[in-house]
């Protein structure tokens, strides 16, 4: 029971990693990337905030805490600590930050499903959609677990003999995972048109 439960809540937890790893190479998208030198020298905008640094390496330890625990089943602290990565202060402005606390908020949401607390969750996901201020894959992430959810809630509905209800979940469900789907099919198309 408990290996279906991880399956079906927790996907590898590569999204906050991929964040994380990213910027502590310090990369920089703007930036010329040299085509034969093995070394360059630093531009200023390679030059990462130490305010942002200590940041993200704190949503890093949370997040490693929380799978921690998620691993010796214990939900409740795992479920504080992703909700420390949430309280954590970002430099105005920071783009990574609002990366961060969407992933957060998906994982958050994830564990409050499967300790029952679906309405909870489903205000968790709400939040940072109303926070949102660009497109991003995490922002998809999020709307895929958004349908998660109404597929938990449809359950329980199903459960207690409420099935008109339950269907209006499923097709909100389906709404969502196809919000999910355009955002990305949109990021996608952006990244071909660079190359």
């Amino acid at each position: 029971m408990k290996s279906r439960w991880f399956a079906r809540w927790f996907v590898p937890l590569g999204p906050l990693a991929m964040v994380l790893g990213i910027v502590s190479m310090g990369c920089n998208e703007s930036a010329p990337q040299p085509q034969e030198a093995v070394t360059r020298v630093a531009e200023p905008g390679d030059v990462i905030d130490e305010d942002l640094m200590v940041a993200l390496a704190q949503a890093k330890n949370f997040h490693h805490k929380a799978k921690v625990y998620m691993s010796d089943g214990n939900l409740a602290d795992a479920t504080a600590s992703v909700r420390q990565i949430l309280s954590l202060r970002f430099p105005a402005g920071a783009p990574e930050a609002d990366d961060v606390r969407l992933d957060a908020r998906a994982l958050l949401a994830k564990l409050l499903v499967s300790q029952g607390q679906v309405e909870e969750a489903m205000r968790t996901v709400q939040e940072g959609l109303a926070q949102t201020t660009r497109e991003s894959f995490f922002v998809a992430n999020l709307y895929t677990v958004q349908g998660e959810i109404h597929e938990a809630r449809a359950a329980q509905l199903d459960g207690a003999g409420q099935k008109t209800q339950a269907i209006d979940e499923r097709r909100a469900a389906i709404a969502a995972y196809d919000r999910s789907i355009k955002i990305n099919e949109k990021l996608q198309k952006q990244l071909m048109e660079r190359r």
